[in-house]
């Protein structure tokens, strides 16, 4: 389908943003012009720090918007070479302007600690006190300036392990054909994962098979290439003096490793019941052998919800009507005031996303289609929206922005609403069991297999720090015991499973993948708590999702009633797991 035969309904409103390109045009060239050299060397005190501060934001903010509509036509039509360019244009000039503001936080940090716990308490400096309070427990981190200049001339030859990734499984990895409803096509990342949840068992095996040769084929590149990665983080480790590599990756999002200690633990003793669920799958599927690549189809098969996008939207707002009249009409104003690109176009952005800067409202991008995925999507992204809306409503710039850790909450607590509310109202017995196995599929792939992959990591991880090289054959036999530990004796565990852990991008970005783990735990945990106490629990987690990054994010996630420090928050979605399979298992 072509844009102009988008309904203007349908279609984001980047007027929002800039009128036009001329405006767009125009403030950008104004941003190019900055001086922000004047400013070394005076953060010494209270004054120039504020006014410093003060400076970068107001430009910092233009910026975004400058971002924001470029990032927003360019993904209109990812083969439009005008909107291409004005997004090369913006990311040049967000890396010169980094490179001119980076003086400060490494000038700010050889100050005394006496000094720092000043600004910190200096009314003045109020917006930025949670800053000065990480900046003083970073001291103990910092090196010199001499070593720190050196450190960062060396930070993008240390950084080459994800580009190296990036090439193998984008570019090098010789991915083999496959025969596809009548034609020879060439299997793609994005094939393989249609393939394996289709019907098609034979197909699912081929796909399955030759998928992972070609990540054999390159397997001990791939294992040069992830030790590099690890090594490299054990190089941080050691210069910035940090017991451990995991201690480090949770030192910078400001989260306490009791939070992940309670995650490992409460997701290995709930590893019975994913047994039972993969012996319940293999019962329900009636197979003599259940294989890796079985694991992905649903269970119950033609029970989509199949909406128009206006009929979705509706029942959106019936499912989220627990979070009370103030988000309901923020959910209207997002449909109404155009902040949703709505239809797949052609040369449109593929997926979907939401995006909030500083001082403009959010924007939405999806390409609807007629699936239950795609009903749940409308809830998952605009959870992100409204989560940015009050915080940059509610915070300055300088608290607006929420961390990584918190991320996928508010659009995960706007999931199971939905889905709770469909399960409480549907009369379809069908659709019913349809969507409890999309629960448990939601908690395998979220909770169980993210920390699965957690925990190759960190074991990945320490056998470097104890001296032990990484290679193909002791990173394939971790991931595999993991793999049989996770899944059990109903699955059938393919040789090729174990080396999974040659695919997975998110390896380069050590310790993100918890994340999504314990994000799924707090959001089932505020969600429950929302629908059995209403107002006071709405309450809470307004003020949650209006917080910013004020303090640390597990106390942010307290405020809103799950709390990740005790392993009961842990245990009661592992419950819910369970309670899910126990009716699963009852409308069999």
């Amino acid at each position: 389908m072509n844009r102009e035969a988008v309904a203007e309904k349908y279609q984001w409103n980047t007027g929002d943003v800039f009128l036009n390109d001329e405006a767009w045009e125009e403030a950008f060239r104004k941003l190019e012009k900055t001086d922000f050299g004047k400013y070394k060397g005076t953060l010494n005190c209270a004054e120039n720090v504020l006014k410093y501060f003060k400076a970068e934001e107001d430009y910092e903010i233009a910026l975004l918007r400058v971002y924001l509509y470029a990032h927003m036509k360019h993904d209109e039509d990812v083969g439009n070479t005008k909107y291409s360019s004005c997004f090369a244009r913006v990311m040049t000039l967000f890396a010169r302007v980094g490179a001119e503001t980076a003086f400060a936080t490494p000038e700010l940090t050889t100050l005394p600690e006496e000094k720092l716990r000043e600004f910190a308490a200096d009314k003045r400096l109020t917006d930025y006190d949670y800053f000065f309070t990480r900046l003083i427990a970073e001291k103990k981190h910092v090196l010199s300036e001499g070593e720190e200049r050196i450190l960062a001339k060396a930070e993008e030859s240390l950084n080459l392990s994800n580009e190296v990734f990036e090439m193998i499984d984008n570019a090098e990895l010789d991915l083999p054909e496959i025969e596809m409803d009548g034609k020879t096509m060439r299997l793609s990342h994005g094939l393989y994962s249609v393939i394996v949840n289709g019907k098609d068992r034979e197909k699912r095996k081929e796909a399955f098979e030759k998928y992972y040769s070609a990540y054999q084929k390159k397997l001990g590149t791939i294992a040069a290439t992830y030790y590099g990665n690890v090594k490299r983080d054990i190089f941080y480790k050691n210069v910035r003096k940090y017991s451990s590599c995991l201690e480090m990756a949770l030192f910078g999002e400001d989260v306490d490793e009791k939070v992940y200690r309670n995650l490992i633990e409460s997701v290995n003793e709930a590893t019975p019941v994913m047994h039972r669920y993969m012996a319940v799958r293999k019962k329900t599927l009636g197979y003599d052998e259940m294989h890796m690549y079985d694991i992905y189809p649903s269970l119950v098969e033609d029970a989509e919800l199949r909406l128009s996008y206006e009929e979705a939207y509706e029942l959106v707002l019936k499912g989220l009507s627990p979070l009370g009249e103030i988000y309901a009409g923020l959910l209207k104003r997002g449909r109404d005031e155009r902040w949703i690109d709505v239809m797949e176009t052609e040369g449109k952005k593929s997926g979907a996303y939401s995006i909030g800067i500083y001082g403009n409202h959010p924007f939405v991008l999806l390409n609807y289609q007629q699936t239950t995925h795609d009903v749940f999507t409308i809830a998952h992204e605009m959870g992100h929206s409204i989560h940015s809306y009050f915080s940059n409503e509610m915070q300055p710039y300088s608290k607006s922005d929420y961390k990584i850790f918190v991320a996928e909450v508010a659009s995960t607590v706007n999931e199971v609403l939905l889905l709770k509310y469909l399960l409480k109202t549907t009369t379809d017995e069908k659709l019913k069991k349809y969507l409890i196995n999309y629960f448990l599929d939601m908690i395998r792939t979220t909770l169980f297999r993210q920390t699965q992959f957690a925990q190759f990591e960190e074991e990945a991880h320490a056998m470097a720090e104890r001296g032990e090289p990484l290679n193909k054959d002791n990173l394939t036999e971790l991931y595999y015991g993991l793999n049989k530990k996770y899944y059990g004796d109903a699955v059938t565990h393919d040789e090729q499973i174990g080396i999974e852990w040659a695919r997975i991008p998110h390896f380069y970005h050590s310790f993100y993948v918890y994340k999504y783990a314990t994000g799924i735990t707090a959001a089932v945990a505020i969600a429950n708590k929302i629908l059995a106490e209403g107002e006071p629990a709405v309450k809470n987690y307004f003020e949650f999702l209006s917080s910013g990054c004020k303090t640390d994010p597990v106390s942010l996630l307290k405020i809103a009633g799950a709390d990740l420090s005790k392993k009961e928050t842990f245990s009661s979605i592992m419950k819910e797991f369970e309670n899910a399979l126990n009716e699963f298992e009852r409308m069999n």
